[in-house]
């Protein structure tokens, strides 16, 4: 036995060097980051999230869609979510109202019908979204709905003219990480199809950090007096697309919603003769 110790201990010595390199390995080191010519981190490109994060951000298990006769491709999937703590420290009354919106969401959700998915969501949607980048403004467009935004970089004086379904983004850079203040979005977006809600006081802080060359550290942090207890926080990776001729397609989702929305209004209508 006591020929064995010496190599456990070395063993022992030899695994924890790994898994601290394998630690610092994570962040990316400042001559690793993709810059601009201006010596900002470049975020220029298609980047999408992986996960099931879009069904829900709680952590959630697996169960049966909207409609019996999707049958297993209509089913959710399970998901570990990526709400810190595991929980959004919501109201009980704004808890209430999250699990009215999830057992009818099909109805509720208002991506359903194509609405502008607002911000975070957006970031995480099953759907690319490209990054242009420029010292003073960065331009985000999404694949899902044609939906995008405008980032005005160092102009904290610049007042939202009226609120909007993509809300007002603010940049600012701290070291390499570009943090944007997001104010001034619609109260009927939601934060995933779970029914997860905010109102019209909500303030997003985004903050994105290269990984690596085609990996952004993606974290979020979420105010909303009105429907919160404290502020809460989530993070996930979001991936640059590698694919040969990567870009954004067109997903003009209104032509698919418009029966869901107006088709009652068609059918069975009378028509009136000249």
């Amino acid at each position: 036995m006591a020929k064995l110790l010496p190599s456990l201990n070395a063993l022992t010595a030899a695994l924890g060097l790994s898994l601290s390199l394998l630690a610092g390995s994570v962040s990316a080191q400042p001559s690793d980051i993709p810059r601009t010519a201006d010596g900002k981190p470049d975020f220029n490109g298609l980047w999408q999230a992986l996960g099931n994060n879009h069904w829900g951000i709680e952590p959630h298990n697996a169960r049966m869609g909207p409609d019996y006769r999707w049958a297993a491709i209509g089913a959710i999937p399970a998901g570990l979510g990526v709400v810190e703590g595991g929980e959004i420290p919501y109201t009980p009354e704004a808890r209430a109202r999250q699990q009215e919106n999830q057992a009818d969401w099909l109805a509720r959700d208002p991506v359903v019908k194509c609405y502008m998915p607002g911000v975070p969501r957006a970031n995480y949607m099953p759907f690319p979204f490209q990054i242009v980048q420029s010292p003073e403004h960065v331009v985000m467009a999404y694949e899902f709905a044609s939906a995008n935004r405008i980032v005005y970089m160092d102009r904290s004086d610049f007042a939202a003219p009226v609120p909007s379904w993509m809300g007002h983004s603010l940049g600012r850079w701290e070291g390499d990480t570009l943090v944007i203040d997001v104010t001034e979005q619609m109260p009927d977006t939601w934060l995933d199809h779970s029914g997860n809600h905010h109102t019209e006081q909500l303030k997003v802080t985004e903050r994105y950090t290269h990984l690596s060359r085609d990996v952004i550290q993606y974290e979020v942090t979420l105010e909303d007096p009105g429907v919160y207890t404290r502020p809460w926080s989530m993070k996930m990776p979001l991936y640059r697309r590698l694919d040969e001729n990567a870009q954004l397609l067109e997903f003009k989702c209104v032509e698919f919603a418009e029966e869901l929305l107006y088709g009652h209004l068609v059918k069975g209508a009378e028509r009136t003769e000249p």
